[in-house]
């Protein structure tokens, strides 16, 4: 336990409970606790957030795999006074973070090429969320998402729970990767931050998904979809 706490300090006993099951080591979730206690292993805990009331929901939800994207901007900076924008690319129904692409500007040129490579890599989603922000709404993006036949799902101004999928990878993202790594030079960054992208993909547990990967859900959700059509077939 101390040594995947010293790993990933921002993780509770839960998710560090699902990478001993991993070694074979099987623990009651009462025990884990009692010796996470013990070991004074705990997490300071979070000033609460104001819970959004559940008869709002989501415009356009997903409904499956590569339904819906969500896209938004992170920033950060170097050692070496080097500004880095981050544009986050997530598929809303498996939590996958498709991309994460590191530059020092990013405009809607640049967004354009890192989507047309996403979709020649995993198809085109149907609809693409953001909010209203310049690169998103820019003239070359809207024509290109329009030959592509992708549908824009825009989040209302000041309502960032819309973009939910988004802003949660955004927060993952600066606490686990942008608050905990020294970053020399934006070169560095690129190789550090992307494989903290596998890492979220691949092995980090979500609490969201039963604990799984992201990437394990994909696989689970392409397989029923497999089988779904084999028998309707």
């Amino acid at each position: 336990m101390k040594y995947y706490a010293a790993m990933y300090p921002g993780f509770r006993y839960r998710r560090i409970h699902v990478y001993l099951e991993r070694e074979g080591m099987t623990l009651g979730w009462d025990r884990m606790l009692r010796l996470w206690q013990l070991a004074k292993l705990q997490v300071p805990k979070k000033r609460p957030r104001k819970r959004i009331a559940a008869s709002r929901p989501r415009p356009l939800p997903a409904a499956g795999p590569n339904a819906v994207w969500a896209y938004d901007f992170v920033f950060d900076g170097c050692a070496n006074g080097q500004g880095l924008k981050c544009l986050m690319v997530t598929d809303e129904w498996t939590h996958e973070a498709l991309e994460i692409h590191v530059q020092g500007s990013i405009r809607s040129k640049r967004v354009i090429d890192v989507l047309a490579r996403l979709v020649s890599q995993h198809g085109a989603p149907r609809y693409l969320r953001s909010d209203n922000g310049p690169e998103f709404v820019s003239r070359a993006v809207l024509k290109w998402l329009q030959g592509a036949g992708i549908e824009t799902a825009y989040i209302e101004p000041g309502k960032p729970w819309q973009n939910g999928t988004a802003e949660s990878l955004n927060g993952k993202f600066r606490d686990e990767c942008l608050s905990m790594e020294w970053f020399r030079n934006r070169t560095e960054a690129k190789v550090m931050i992307e494989t903290w992208r596998r890492h979220y993909n691949e092995d980090r547990p979500h609490s969201s998904l039963g604990y799984r990967t992201p990437d394990t859900g994909h696989r689970s959700s392409s397989r029923m979809s497999t089988t779904i059509r084999s028998n309707n077939s």
